[in-house]
């Protein structure tokens, strides 16, 4: 542990110190605080059922105090020092105002670790893309031989592991818009920044997708002229036909940038004969072709050039061709999840937004059984709707946007000549059920759900997961 992180858990001791939204973050963030002999409040609206009774158990043994339900904030005014949840927004809750009114300071568990980890940064952001560039990254990196520590929105706290990381280690960190809304003045962090795409999302939570794009510039802005940004030179941020500002003008260090579909002076791009070769000003090196990439899909070809680019000059490229030639891909994220009766399902359960349903879709390149909906963020889902017409013969919906989806496909002029055919139900268990009994052999099944999970499930994770429960208790 090196010196400023034990000077910061010494600066805690004597304090209180409140966690406010028990999820994957502030849970392993508190049990860890705790350990290390910091008074420590477990603050959630919902009881230690739905956080987990054997979480709780675990953070009771290590001192943890706890204010949960209806009245779980009454205890803040007492606290020193409050984390808030990264999903918890300060323009939606009033009460992180009223801490900071009161001279509390508020933080969150990125904040703290952009602070003090003395391990090189590299940082990935964006409206898609993020944790399969995120781990496609960790993976070439731990190929080289580097220590590496993977965490952030990917699922895993990586504050705790502040106790582990040394110099010469490599935090390879996925940032999505909530955490990045506040962390204002990185000084001079991330040593490497990714910003895989911009489109329009989040707007359920984001005021603007003006506040959404200014986001994501956090994870640039900060650094200095020795540092590296990775942008894509396919994106020109322009959003319903209005151009927002272009990060381009942003950048403080390095930049470069990588393509699918044309040649960069600077950064990996794929060739028109599938080669994908890193240029450096006209100097070209040939890396892998895109059918060495194991993984479906010219998005994932996109993630690899952005992985490239991202590791060019730690990273071999003969690792990297080996790493696309064995790595099967993340979970949640088309994954294949088994063959039953002849019938393939895949579980692409954080296929979010219509954007990540196009890029699903366009993967398996012929006609599905689609199983879509879930809760409601806003989206417009009439841009995924040509592209269900043309690659889903049967679309089984479910959920809170069941209704909203159904109408997009239906009102589209190319409906009643497609040939598809639409179910709605209630839950995602019951549809698989229906496309399970409508599948014939040779059929793919996904769950592409083009929403998020609220509305049945905790998180995307937990939908997926159930999912995979459901298709591999099928039987044999």
């Amino acid at each position: 542990m090196n010196k400023e992180v034990k000077e910061f858990l010494e600066s805690l001791k004597g304090k209180k110190v409140a966690f406010v939204g028990m999820g994957v973050a502030n849970v392993p963030c508190a049990k860890w605080l705790a350990k290390n002999g910091v008074c420590v409040y477990a603050c959630d609206s919902k009881d230690k059922k739905f956080i987990g009774e054997e979480v709780c158990s675990e953070m009771e043994e290590l001192g943890v105090h706890f204010s949960l339900g209806e009245n779980y904030l009454a205890i803040l005014p007492d606290m020193d020092l409050v984390f808030r949840s990264h999903g918890i927004l300060p323009f939606q809750n009033k009460w992180i105002g009223e801490c900071i009114e009161r001279g509390q300071k508020v933080t969150t568990e990125m904040e703290v670790f952009f602070k003090l980890c003395p391990a090189k940064i590299i940082a990935v952001t964006g409206s898609n893309g993020k944790t399969t560039t995120t781990t496609l990254i960790s993976k070439m990196l731990e190929a080289e031989g580097n220590q590496v520590f993977l965490g952030g929105n990917i699922g895993k706290a990586l504050m705790p592991e502040l106790e582990n990381i040394t110099e010469k280690d490599i935090a390879v960190v996925e940032l999505s818009s909530f955490q990045l809304l506040t962390m204002g003045n990185m000084a001079n962090k991330p040593d490497v920044a990714v910003v895989t795409n911009i489109e329009s999302t989040h707007l359920d939570h984001h005021i603007s997708l003006d506040e959404y794009v200014d986001a994501k510039r956090n994870i640039l802005i900060y650094q200095n002229g020795s540092q590296k940004t990775i942008l894509n030179a396919d994106c020109d941020y322009s959003i319903g036909g209005r151009v927002y500002h272009d990060m381009r003008f942003d950048v403080r260090g390095k930049l470069s940038e990588f393509s699918i579909k044309h040649k960069v002076s600077n950064g990996a791009y794929m060739k028109e004969n599938g080669d994908i070769v890193y240029n450096d000003n006209d100097e070209e090196t040939l890396v892998m072709n895109k059918d060495d990439i194991i993984i479906p899909g010219m998005h994932n070809v996109e993630n690899y050039c952005t992985a490239v680019t991202a590791v060019w000059g730690m990273v071999k490229p003969e690792t990297m061709k080996s790493v696309a030639q064995n790595f099967g891909g993340v979970e949640h994220r088309i994954e294949f999840v088994r063959e039953y009766n002849g019938v393939k399902y895949y579980n692409d359960s954080i296929a979010t937004s219509p954007s990540r349903v196009i890029s699903g879709l366009k993967a398996f390149n012929r006609e599905i059984i689609m199983i879509c909906g879930g809760s409601d963020k806003g989206n417009d889902f009439s841009e995924m709707v040509p592209y269900i017409l043309k690659y889903v013969k049967l679309l089984v919906l479910n959920g809170a946007t069941a209704d909203r989806i159904y109408e997009a496909v239906t009102e589209n002029e190319n409906y009643k000549n497609s040939g598809i055919e639409i179910i709605k139900t209630a839950t995602m268990e019951q549809a698989l059920m229906l496309a399970k009994d409508n599948a014939e052999s040779g059929d793919i099944v996904s769950l592409c759900p083009a929403c998020p999970a609220f509305d049945q499930f905790k998180t995307f994770e937990y939908r997926g997961r159930k999912f995979k429960e459901l298709v591999n208790g099928f039987g044999e």
